[in-house]
């Protein structure tokens, strides 16, 4: 038995103490001592707490009514400190020194055990009260609970629902902890894991209603602004120091919710023992668990205005279970990062006028089977050896749905853990970078799924979403929009990007379904919209929030990159968001933008028969007439090569052999084209079925032993060379964005099916790249070209013998000839080859 003060004994051969009595004189060994004090009420000093709380003054019991019995004289002087024995796991004797509690008052008690009552940690905890300090805690199922600090063991008396309360006469709050006895008679912590490491032990747990918020005021008021560039480190679960003790803090926003408790394998998945505080009008609920650390598994318990109750995943989690399941789970990066390099060379590197060629990934299909980790083993050396820049990476944020790829999120800021941990992720982006290959992510900011365990009335209400039933819900995906009018939601968004680019380095964010949040009747009809308050059809709101986050983006993180997936002529997708545009808006702020009109023409040409192109030539000249309005990514993404569009080879009429011919001879006009290029992934070799995410690319398609082999390694190799060729040629990316790095020689020649033009780098140095859509040789085909380069010589040949071609080529440097031709003084004779793409350049 813990051995306890004179004072607090009472001798079994009498009876208890009547507690109308006056109190015993407290003695010495009942005060703790500074540190305790320090520990118990200091202010926050966890990481990113900026806590404002300032520690109150160190509470002491009342003065005594002079209506009461005198108490005896303290001492004049505090004797000389005992030596603190250790203490032994015993539980304390109840009765002696111990004074029943003021009963809670019925609705206290009610909203408390319902996980209603919006401060907690005003009933549970320590408080000075007249007489001593009360002590109360909440433990469903406990059979006791002590009260235990240096000198000091005492039994709480219980209240019935697992509350246990009672007045110890102590002068100051001390440095305590609670032992909570049990029916099979072990003190137990919160559950099998977590609490019981540093807080269920044999000397007790913490108390959790001892410690001060451990969010700041300037936290809450930046939340509250939706200003909080840094949200994560807000909200979610933070392990962290706080007072002195070890444990994880809890804050979710969740404004409309009578109570919010915290439930996980830590305490069983029973809340009832953990209800968090409300930080006054914020909406943000906060409780500190000491004890509890990295990899505990949580949701939080929120009780609805109606009062009933649902369990919901964190919308900050940074680590989820695996789906199927759906819990978050506690989480410290270890990560250390390696790509110091990188990341100073990205900073300083102009995207617009350097090479970007854009590998598309989806990494659950890739290589079936591959961790994070695994995949850093393959994948950088397999795009670096194909030259590609960069890779883009479908949504890597947690979804429930595999087949959704991503696309319908609902761990906003947790990497999926189909594939590993936030850490293991952030090394398959740090491998990358060590490779000199840069990292886009999709990111999903238009929409999220209805499941009753994540964002959908998250706390009983619309919150993330639009009260408006009609307006909340999306026309095509069955989800739910954002409400990008409630500047808590918009931060949670834009507070989102930085997020990804700042904690795992990503290199730029390709964002989906950009047109869907720019339009109110977007897939609406008439009567299924309102219009905004000018009578028009654009979301403002939705404009505003993307503004904002590629302005926050671009002034946080140096050298990242915004893409916009949008599929209409929305004026200044790519403008700088200070820009008024003719139609009244500033722009969007976006780097690039996908060319879906490119994508969706050129492929529409190429799918004709050769003598039916002629009818479609205008397919391929009509993006030069708006090439210069934003800049533009030329994306064969995955989107066309699913849902029966067919793969790109599959694509090609004809024969095998012109299927592959036209497929190169596409690749070549591609990379010649304006702007920047996205291929998907088995695109690169001519795969001939659909993409399917359950099985990825034909791999075996490249086996030696497989008869067909060489026509798909051909491919994969011409893919290779237009990746050497663009990078060491600067006409095809230094002027990318402006009309005077692009010249058409010839855009007419529908009869012919041929193409020419000449991109020019910023000193003036030219490649001409020709086109032969047609099955037929034409030698001697006379081109224009400036008279100042006397020889011209064949740099890339999509016909060569070692990509599967004919091998028809000029193998001669060109000489130009003083014949005018196609505007120009001079012209040159080469042969082009049938279904291809040549690119020469001066001699």
């Amino acid at each position: 038995m813990t051995a306890r003060p004179p004072s607090d004994q009472t001798p079994p051969d009498q009876p208890p103490p009547d507690p109308s009595a006056p109190l015993p004189p407290v003695p010495a060994t009942f005060r703790p001592d500074a540190a305790h004090r320090a520990a118990a009420h200091g202010p926050g000093d966890g990481p990113m707490s900026r806590s404002s709380y300032t520690a109150p003054p160190t509470p002491r019991a009342p003065r005594p009514d002079p209506a009461d019995p005198p108490a005896a004289d303290p001492p004049a002087a505090d004797p000389p400190r005992p030596q603190a024995t250790p203490r032994r796991e015993a539980a304390p004797p109840s009765g002696g020194g111990v004074r029943p509690a003021a009963p809670l008052g019925d609705t206290d008690r009610q909203r408390l055990l319902s996980g209603s009552h919006h401060d907690p940690h005003a009933l549970l905890g320590a408080h000075p009260v007249r007489g001593g300090i009360l002590f109360r805690a909440l433990r469903p199922y406990a059979r006791s609970v002590a009260v235990t600090a240096t000198g000091l063991s005492a039994r709480l008396r219980p209240e019935g629902d697992g509350l246990f309360s009672g007045v110890i006469p102590l002068r100051e709050i001390p440095d305590y902890r609670l032992l909570v006895d049990y029916e099979n008679g072990e003190d137990r912590g919160y559950g099998d894991r977590g609490y019981g490491d540093g807080g269920g032990d044999r000397d007790g747990q913490h108390d959790p209603y001892r410690f001060l918020p451990a969010l700041g005021e300037l936290d809450l008021h930046l939340i509250g602004e939706g200003r909080h560039e840094e949200l994560w480190r807000a909200l979610g679960a933070h392990p962290m120091t706080h007072q002195g003790v070890a444990g994880t803090r809890f804050t979710v926003w969740a404004p409309d919710a009578r109570g919010v408790r915290v439930a996980g394998d830590f305490n069983y998945w029973d809340g009832t023992a953990f209800p968090m505080r409300s930080l006054g009008g914020s909406g943000v609920w906060e409780l500190f668990l000491p004890g509890v650390g990295e990899g505990a598994v949580y949701k939080f318990d929120i009780t609805r205005p109606d009062g009933s109750h649902t369990q919901r995943a964190d919308p900050m989690a940074r680590r989820t279970e695996c789906p199927p399941a759906t819990a978050s789970i506690v989480h410290t990066s270890h990560h250390e990062w390696r790509d110091e390099e990188w990341l100073a060379r990205r900073a300083g590197q102009r995207v617009h006028e350097s090479p970007f060629s854009v590998y598309e990934v989806h990494l659950p299909s890739w290589r079936p089977g591959l961790s994070y980790r695994r995949l850093a083993e393959q994948l950088p050396a397999y795009v670096k050896d194909l030259g590609f820049t960069h890779v883009e990476l479908m949504p890597v944020a947690e979804h429930p749905f595999g087949g959704s790829w991503g696309y319908q999120v609902t761990g906003f800021y947790a990497p999926t853990a189909r594939l590993g941990t936030p850490d293991d992720f952030k090394y398959l982006v740090d491998a990358l970078h060590q490779a000199g290959i840069g990292v886009l992510v999709d990111w999903v900011p238009a929409h999220f799924p209805r499941d009753d365990w994540a964002l959908a009335e998250f706390d009983g209400r619309p919150l993330y979403e639009p009260a408006d039933p009609a307006r909340a819900a999306h026309p095509d995906w069955g989800t739910l929009e954002f409400d990008y009018g409630r500047t808590e939601v918009r931060n949670f968004l834009v507070a989102n990007a930085v997020y990804w680019c700042e904690e795992f380095h990503v290199d730029g964010l390709r964002v989906d379904a950009v047109a869907s949040m720019l339009y109110l009747d977007y897939s609406r009809e008439p009567g299924q919209w309102t219009p905004n308050v000018h009578g028009g059809r654009e979301n403002l709101d939705a404009v505003a929030f993307l503004q904002e986050m590629n302005a926050t983006v671009y002034r946080r993180c140096p050298g990242v990159l915004t893409i916009a997936e949008e599929s209409t002529a929305w004026d200044g997708v790519t403008r700088a968001t200070h820009h008024i545009g003719a139609s009244g808006f500033g722009g969007l702020g976006f780097g690039l933008k996908w060319n879906m009109g490119w994508m969706h023409d050129s492929l529409g040409y190429i799918g004709h028969e050769p003598v039916h192109r002629k009818y479609h030539h205008h397919e391929m000249t009509f993006s030069m007439v708006y090439a210069y309005s934003e800049n533009y990514v030329l994306p064969i993404s995955h989107d066309e090569v699913v849902h029966g569009k067919r793969s790109l080879v599959s694509k090609m009429p004809g024969d095998w052999w012109q299927q592959r011919a036209d497929h190169r001879a596409y690749l070549g006009f591609m990379w010649a084209h304006p702007g920047k290029q996205l291929l998907f992934m088995g695109q690169e070799f001519a795969q001939g079925a659909e993409w399917s995410e359950s099985h990825g690319p034909d791999w075996w398609l490249l086996d030696p032993s497989y008869a067909a082999e060489p026509d798909h390694r051909g491919v994969r190799d011409l893919v290779r060379e237009l990746n050497r060729a663009y990078r060491a040629t600067p006409a095809l990316w230094q002027r990318d964005t402006v009309p005077e790095g692009f010249a058409w020689v010839e855009g007419d020649a529908r009869e012919d099916n041929v193409f020419a033009f000449l991109r020019f780098a910023a000193d003036g140095s030219p490649l001409l790249a020709i086109s032969n859509f047609s099955p037929v040789v034409r030698p001697d085909y006379r081109v224009g070209v400036p008279d100042r380069f006397p020889l011209w010589r064949e740099v890339l040949n999509t016909d060569d013998a070692r990509y599967g071609g004919s091998g028809v080529a000029n193998p001669e440097p060109l000489k130009a000839e003083p014949t005018a031709s196609h505007g120009r003084p001079a012209s040159i004779l080469p042969v082009l080859p049938p279904l291809a793409t040549v690119w020469l350049r001066p001699a």
